[in-house]
C-alpha cells in the first residue's frame, strides 16, 4: 500500500478595488514585482499583517497570481491567511488595506493585531 501525497489547498483573494490600487502603485515602482503581505508578531492579540513592495523573491516565497498582480505570501505564513480577502478601502480622507481573514479568532480592540487558533 502506498501513501498519497496530500497537498492542502490555500486560498488568497484580493477584491477588484485592491487588485485596481496595487497595480497603479506598481505602474510607479517598475522595480517591484509584487506585493507581499507578510505576517509579524505584535500587538496584545498576537500577530499583525503588513504589506510590502516584492524587489527580490525568496525561495520560500509563494506566489499568488491574481488578475494581473503577484501577491508573495512566505511559505510559514500560509495557514495565518488561508481563506483571507485583501480589500482597499476609503475611510474619510484615509486610505487602506483590509484584511478580512475568516480564521481570525480574536481582534484587539484597535484592529492592529489578531490571533489565529
Amino acid at each position: 500500500m502506498t501513501a498519497k501525497v496530500y497537498t492542502p489547498t490555500v486560498a488568497v483573494t484580493m477584491t477588484p478595488t485592491a487588485v485596481k490600487h496595487v497595480r497603479k502603485q506598481l505602474d510607479k515602482k517598475p522595480e517591484a514585482k509584487g506585493i507581499r503581505l507578510a505576517i509579524k508578531k505584535s500587538g496584545c492579540s498576537g500577530f499583525k499583517y503588513e504589506t510590502q513592495w516584492v524587489e527580490e523573491i525568496s525561495t520560500d516565497d509563494k506566489v499568488f497570481h491574481i488578475d494581473g498582480v503577484d501577491l508573495f505570501v512566505k511559505e510559514e505564513h500560509l495557514p495565518l491567511v488561508n481563506g483571507i480577502e485583501i480589500d482597499f478601502v476609503t475611510e474619510g480622507v484615509n486610505s487602506l488595506f483590509q484584511f478580512r481573514n475568516p480564521n481570525a479568532t480574536a481582534e484587539c480592540g484597535c484592529g492592529e493585531s489578531f490571533t489565529v487558533a
